[in-house]
């Protein structure tokens, strides 16, 4: 399955996936911080984190939609990718629900039974990264043996079609060497 958001050749999804990652990790270390006796502020990090990452994670939903669009109806890529797609989608509107319960903290601290879901969360992203950095590797390593069987039966093809070219010469020749 090739991107068909890119930047250079390289996709964008894998990049973007990233930063809502990144940032939701962040969260969950401020929350942790923050319940282990650190300054108040590190709950308000945390939460605000926690949405920059929702709106990471939903841009990197929509460049994911995209490439998922272009893949094959019914292809195992695409079967794999709708799973992807939907294990991130979970991984978010969990995240959302932590966000959600912690608008109604002035201080947007997390407590104890919401920080263990953010791990619970935050692990079944992780899992999910990785899981998709796996697809990624075997689809990069599919795309270049295709490419190489491609350039490979270009290149019979080519040797082919200038073999025929040359007999087809050869042939038209013959006639008029005979002649003289």
């Amino acid at each position: 399955m090739e991107s068909r958001l890119n930047v250079a050749g390289n996709p964008i999804y894998p990049m973007l996936v990233m930063f809502p990652l990144g940032l939701l990790v962040t969260a969950t270390i401020f929350d942790i911080a923050d319940l282990a006796g650190g300054p108040a502020l590190l709950g308000t990090v945390a939460y605000w984190h926690v949405a920059a990452g929702l709106v990471g994670g939903v841009c990197a939903g929509l460049a994911g939609m995209v490439d998922l669009l272009a893949t094959r109806y019914g292809s195992r890529a695409r079967r794999t990718a709708v799973t992807y797609g939907l294990v991130a989608f979970g991984v978010l509107m969990l995240f959302a629900v932590v966000l959600m319960v912690r608008m109604r903290d002035p201080h947007r601290a997390a407590g104890g039974a919401l920080l263990l879901l953010e791990l619970l969360t935050l692990a079944s992203g992780v899992l999910l990264a990785r899981f998709g950095d796996r697809l990624l590797d075997r689809a990069l390593a599919s795309a270049r043996r295709g490419t190489h069987r491609a350039a490979a039966r270009r290149a019979g093809t080519d040797a082919v079609d200038s073999a025929l070219s040359a007999a087809q010469t050869v042939v038209m020749r013959r006639p008029t060497a005979e002649r003289a």
